[in-house]
């Protein structure tokens, strides 16, 4: 069965325990996404990561670990979401998917978490175990993005480039919207 496993980024501390804001697996375009995937006959689930201020990447794997992950499965990884999927597909070089889409994706260059989540080694031929890889980038986002961004075209094979203006880091508030059709688009 066809499925799809959408995880999110991080986020400050404050929003994370703030009763006013939601949770970051129901912000920006993550349920937008869902359900649309739902709509087109994908199972899609958004699954919440564990102290998403303070990112721990035995955590987050042991959450992502209760979905099924196989040949039909389509991985979308936001932010540090994407750094958990290239981790997670370089240390399981067993597994194939479907598609993986890296949006925005950040290694947190300056350890500015201070975690050892995004200390590992890439497998250069992760994209030969999928259908197709893309990264998704904006412009204007922020300089350890764009680091981030240049490591993995640097040492990775096999992806593809999609570039955006003024979407800045891919949350609502820089695109101005909780739609995100051009992702929508690179899944089906």
């Amino acid at each position: 069965m066809k499925n799809a496993i959408i995880v999110h980024g991080t986020t400050s501390r404050r929003d994370y325990y703030s009763t006013d804001s939601p949770s970051p697996s129901n912000s920006n375009w993550y349920q937008w996404l869902q359900r649309q995937l739902i709509v087109h006959g994908i199972q899609a689930d958004t699954p919440e990561m564990p102290l998403a201020f303070k990112p721990g990447y035995e955590l987050w794997q042991r959450e992502v670990q209760r979905y099924e992950i196989g040949p039909e499965t389509m991985l979308v990884g936001h932010s540090t979401g994407a750094a958990l999927w290239l981790r997670y597909l370089s240390e399981h070089p067993q597994l194939r998917v479907d598609k993986l889409v890296l949006v925005a994706p950040w290694l947190d260059p300056n350890n500015i978490k201070h975690t050892t989540f995004f200390d590992f080694a890439f497998d250069p031929s992760l994209a030969s175990r999928t259908n197709g890889l893309t990264i998704f980038n904006s412009t204007n986002d922020h300089e350890g993005v764009q680091w981030s961004t240049q490591i993995i075209c640097q040492v990775l094979a096999g992806w593809k480039f999609k570039s955006f203006d003024n979407y800045g880091h891919f949350l609502s508030k820089d695109m101005g919207t909780e739609v995100f059709p051009e992702l929508l688009a690179e899944l089906l």
